[in-house]
């Protein structure tokens, strides 16, 4: 109920009481009773007389009702699993799944302590500063597919970012956005599956929201940056959440209608490494060479220094800057 509540208020103008009570079917006494919880949560609410209720301030918070009150979604971020915090997203999804959570369910931590992202790396985020979630998906789509779910992701939320804060993100492929260089969004995507099904795919994303330079640790100061350090701003986390799941269902709709060619341009469109001279480190390998482009698979071409082209399914890049 306070879910529908938050999405009546938002607005900003007043919704009478009658009103309410008649859209959610409940009485004017329960009303007042979620007003009163939303209120102890930090909302801020204003009542009048023969007007009714008016929101004028949402705290910066994620618990469930504060996305789902914000999703104009069918299924992605409807029901949501919050947590103050959690050591990682990624392995309760993988429990909500495995339990048969329904496709679109999103597990989200207001602080998590043992993230991780691709090849183990550690992805630590303090209280109230990030965004870390993880969505769970059950895709129609052969096994060797599931990399390219990767790179939706990364357009849905560099399109988002880019609606909710203005700020014009980069793809470093295959699964960081940047800006100025500086990373600003890390996704991990993960799989269960037998040899010949695939069982569900949780994509976990991390955006670096309200840190400032001093919050980094000293590895990552001169790598990382926040959407506070970008705009001088904080966001609103769950405004944003909303919106990347708004844009990552229609994105994905798509692509399990048409294939990943309808991804592809976007995705190239906000790409850092093409046609540029790369190092791309793959699990047998380093190839130093310029990037073309993505094939219709999600596949990275790179030709190498003596003309070769490479298809590169995964692995990890970077920019040559000696030349």
């Amino acid at each position: 109920m306070k879910a529908l509540l938050v999405k009546l208020l938002r607005s900003g103008e007043y919704v009478s009481g009658e009103a309410i009570s008649s859209d959610l079917n409940v009485s004017r006494t329960a009303i007042w009773k979620q007003i009163k919880a939303l209120k102890e949560q930090g909302y801020t609410i204003e009542s009048t007389t023969n007007k009714g209720y008016r929101l004028l301030h949402s705290p910066d918070t994620v618990r469930a009702h504060d996305i789902i009150g914000r999703v104009s979604t069918d299924s992605f971020g409807k029901t949501v699993f919050a947590y103050d915090s959690v050591e990682s997203t990624q392995p309760l999804a993988h429990q909500v799944a495995t339990n048969k959570g329904d496709e679109g369910t999103l597990i989200v931590a207001n602080e998590q302590t043992q993230g991780r992202g691709r090849l183990g790396r550690k992805w630590l985020v303090g209280e109230g500063q990030t965004i870390s979630m993880s969505l769970i998906l059950r895709p129609t789509i052969p096994i060797a597919q599931t990399p390219q779910l990767t790179l939706v992701a990364a357009v849905a939320v560099v399109r988002a970012i880019e609606k909710v804060t203005g700020i014009d993100c980069e793809i470093k492929w295959p699964n960081d956005l940047l800006v100025k260089g500086k990373k600003l969004v890390g996704i991990l995507t993960e799989m269960a599956a037998d040899p010949d099904q695939l069982h569900y795919v949780i994509v976990g994303m991390g955006i670096n929201c309200q840190q400032s330079v001093a919050d980094f640790h000293e590895d990552v100061k001169g790598i990382a940056t926040s959407i506070y350090q970008e705009t001088g701003k904080t966001v609103h986390r769950a405004t944003l959440i909303a919106e990347v799941m708004n844009e990552f269902e229609w994105l994905y709709r798509c692509y399990q209608e048409e294939g990943f060619r309808v991804i592809k341009p976007l995705w190239e469109a906000r790409s850092i490494s093409l046609h540029k001279k790369i190092h791309a480190r793959t699990a047998k390998q380093v190839i130093t060479g310029y990037a073309s482009g993505l094939t219709d698979e999600g596949q990275l071409c790179i030709t190498d220094l003596n003309g070769t082209t490479h298809l590169i399914h995964s692995g990890d890049i970077e920019l040559d800057t000696t030349s």
